[in-house]
């Protein structure tokens, strides 16, 4: 049987640095090879492979690794069995990093390391006799063992260190003379970061568009470079080089090059697969691996900077709307994409719905959409405004979106005229949002009797909170808000009316804002439309944290990084759903199914034609022809309640013909049969930009100071509040009463007889 063979990545040409809070070693910098190895393999054979790679002696060569899970310890390799106990010890993970030292480098300075560390120092390089129980969990070394003083190719880490990356990514970047760039742009480039890595500052003598020459800053220093273009070509070559310097102490300063158009290029490919890469996460990065000190402002700009190089100018997406909305309706027809500007053509508007978006809405999903609006945190700030509808397995399905320069009632107003020629249906759509009075109007006005406004329970119930603020203990706020809840959720009139005499029972005013609210709008057993006991907008949290992700993009970005999302969604639920033998939808399956269980201890009595008398707990009476029962769940849900099911088991009936035809896995295949197509993102050529249609960004800016990256969470309305143990008052304590003053450090009731003040309203 063939020997197991293992991969060793042998690394030379770096250094071990120490971390100060653990003592763990850690390899920077160098090059680094792989070589198979196997367990007959020996010593020589290896030494010789690592010579021939890296240009060492055989005679001043170390090889060493570290034991798994143990970064403090280096083993020593000088013998076959060392190797085949390597080899052997990793065998499992197929590969081993080696570290190729070469031998007779100066100890390292250990005298700053805490005991710890200096006692692992001491025993990093252990004998080629130095036995190793590779049973011991902690991979240590024999108490006894003997131990190799061999020093190790480890240097402090100091301010005369703190440049080592930079020195080892960027110290050839300038070779010298006939070295040549594309442009002046990467010369200069080339010279930022040459600079950085060797210590040093420097200063331009001339530098246009022919030429540069640049000298060290130093007064004094010899170094200098001249450069120009190349004769009869576009390349920039080095023509003079003098790479001596005779200065001493510029690494301080090297700094002062580092300006946020350089830190932002450094980061933007770390940005690109990190978004979410931290202002002081870049200061800490840079400082560590290149020694340049950046505060906050400084990490946040050059983020900024790095992010519109990785994505595009913010000002430019503006101008590329006309043409991006025409890309649109080209590559995925049928679908509906505008904007509008102001007089002085800055940007107002833009609507976007994809044709899937429509079509999946049109012929596979209840007529029912949330409306919600997202803050935007991109450079000229803005809202987004979305419709959202709901599949047949109760899953989010987006159909429009908007982007508009502040939130107002005539943006909603536009909004909602563009999602009506978006979505033009003869069915009556039932429309939840918040608690205002402009999308109430423009629903009327645009959609006319064709709709029905339900209010969002969630915020209705802040806006009570807020409203009546301050008034009511914790236990009555809470019982408030659970009688506001009950009556919306409550199927039959009675039932409503019970739930709003319990609000009346615990305060007079609470009663009043009850009935001032429009119960009609938010009320189950008032509301003309159909909610599918979806009752608040927090349903499409989903669409809301995509906008929160990509809120900060350019705003041709942003929609497209949407697109991408609703692209990938109907993809994904298209395929998942292919595998699907149910009639109905899984979830409106499960739903079905526990209906059914509990129509079993039913029984059932005709009356007359398709009515029939259920008796159980209560007494309801159910219409088969008209899916009607007076619990009211069938018409509520969509659902033949259990009162309905036992009818049609006695009749021989199967539930599913009496279910809503959107709950269907066949209506769920059409919602996702359409699919949305890519869009190729391209910079606009300005010669072939219409200027009758230039679109420049919205005068609104983002405010100084640091951004908000997350929505602020809803109000807490049954957050307790703090209540006076004296007076009983709410918003203060006994220290901070007004109503009751120490005398003396005495109770002032005990003295003065003072009547104690009345309880409130409410002291449940």
């Amino acid at each position: 049987m063939a020997a197991k063979r293992i991969i060793a990545i042998c690394q030379s040409g770096g250094e071990f640095v120490t971390n100060n809070e653990d003592g763990s070693l850690s390899y920077t910098g160098g090059n680094a090879h792989a070589v198979d190895i196997d367990e007959n393999t020996n010593v020589d054979a290896f030494k010789q492979e690592l010579t021939d790679t890296f240009k060492f002696n055989v005679d001043g060569m170390a090889i060493k690794y570290f034991l798994r899970g143990n970064k403090k310890t280096l083993i020593t390799v000088s013998k076959d069995k060392d190797l085949q106990r390597m080899v052997n010890f990793f065998k499992d993970s197929e590969q081993v990093e080696v570290f190729v030292v070469a031998e007779g480098v100066g100890a390292p300075n250990v005298s700053n390391m805490p005991a710890s560390s200096r006692t692992t120092m001491s025993e990093t390089a252990l004998s080629p006799a130095t036995p190793v129980d590779l049973t011991n969990p902690d991979c240590q070394p024999v108490v006894d063992a003997p131990v190799d003083t061999t020093p190790l190719d480890i240097l402090p880490s100091s301010n005369d260190n703190k440049h080592r990356r930079a020195a080892t990514q960027w110290e050839n970047t300038i070779t010298g003379v006939d070295q040549r760039f594309s442009s002046f742009t990467e010369l200069r480039e080339a010279l930022h970061k040459y600079s950085i890595a060797h210590g040093f500052t420097y200063k331009y003598k001339k530098n246009d568009s022919h030429r540069v020459t640049v000298k060290c800053k130093s007064e004094g220093c010899p170094w200098r470079i001249y450069a120009s273009r190349l004769a009869t070509t576009q390349l920039i070559c080095i023509k003079k080089m003098n790479k001596t310097h005779t200065c001493e102490g510029a690494a301080v300063k090297a700094g002062y090059r580092a300006t946020r158009g350089w830190v932002g290029n450094i980061i933007k490919e770390k940005l690109k697969f990190s978004p979410n890469y931290k202002p002081k996460d870049i200061a800490t990065d840079i400082k560590r691996e290149y020694g340049i000190h950046l505060n906050y402002s400084q990490a946040w700009r050059a983020k900024e900077i790095a992010r519109e190089q990785l994505q595009g100018s913010y000002k430019e997406a503006y101008s590329q709307l006309p043409s991006f909305c025409e890309k649109i309706m080209e590559t995925n027809p049928g679908s509906l994409a505008t904007f509008a500007t102001k007089e002085d053509s800055s940007f107002h508007r833009l609507f976007v719905s994809f044709h899937a978006s429509i079509y999946g809405f049109q012929q596979g999903c209840r007529p029912l959409l949330f409306l919600d609006s997202t803050v935007l945190y991109a450079k000229y700030q803005g809202t987004l405004l979305a419709a959202v509808g709901v599949d047949g397995n109760d899953g989010v399905f987006p159909v429009a979106f908007a982007v508009v320069d502040e939130e107002t009632d005539d943006n909603w107003h536009w909004f909602l005229s563009e999602l009506k020629s978006a979505v033009s249906t003869s069915r009556p759509i039932t429309f939840v949002s918040a608690f205002q009075n402009g999308i109430n109007e423009s629903l009327s006005d645009i959609f006319s009797k064709d709709c029905y406004h339900g209010y969002c329970l969630q915020y209705l119930g802040e806006k009570l909170y807020k409203d009546l603020h301050g008034r009511f203990s914790h236990e009555a706020r809470r019982l408030l808000i659970q009688d506001l809840y009950a009556a919306a959720y409550a199927p039959k009139v009675e039932d409503f009316e019970r739930c709003v005499e319990n609000i009346k029972a615990i305060s007079p005013d609470a009663y009043s804002w009850v009935v001032r609210s429009e119960p009609e709008h938010w009320a189950n057993a008032l509301f003309g439309g159909a909610r599918y006991d979806h009752m608040t907008t927090t349903f499409g949290q989903l669409f809301r944290d995509w906008v929160s992700d990509v809120s900060e993009f350019p705003i041709t970005q942003m929609i497209d990084a949407l697109r991408g999302r609703m692209m990938e969604l109907n993809y994904t639920r298209r395929v998942d759903s292919s595998q699907w033998l149910t009639r109905l939808t899984p979830s409106m399956e499960e739903k079905l199914q526990d209906e059914t269980s509990k129509a079993i201890s039913l029984q059932v009595l005709h009356s007359h034609g398709s009515t029939f008398e259920v008796r159980g707990e209560a007494v309801d009476i159910v219409d088969i022809d008209n899916w009607d029962c007076t619990c009211k769940a069938w018409q509520l849900n969509g659902l033949p309640c259990f009162h309905a099911i036992a009818v049609l088991e006695r009749l021989g009936r199967s539930p599913y013909d009496y279910c809503s035809r959107y709950f269907t896995t066949e209506s769920y295949h059409l919602t996702y049969s359409e699919s949305i197509n890519p869009i190729l993102l391209e910079k606009p050529v300005i010669a072939e930009v219409d200027m009758d249609i230039m679109v420049s960004p919205p005068p609104t800016k983002r405010p100084p100071g640091r951004p908000k990256m997350k929505q602020p969470d809803t109000v807490d309305i049954l957050k307790r509040q703090l209540q006076c143990s004296k007076c009983k008052g709410l918003g203060h304590n006994k220290k901070t009463c007004e109503k009751v003053n120490k005398i003396d450090g005495s109770d002032p009731l005990l003295l003065t007889g003072a009547v104690v003040a009345e309880e409130p309203e409410v002291t449940a």
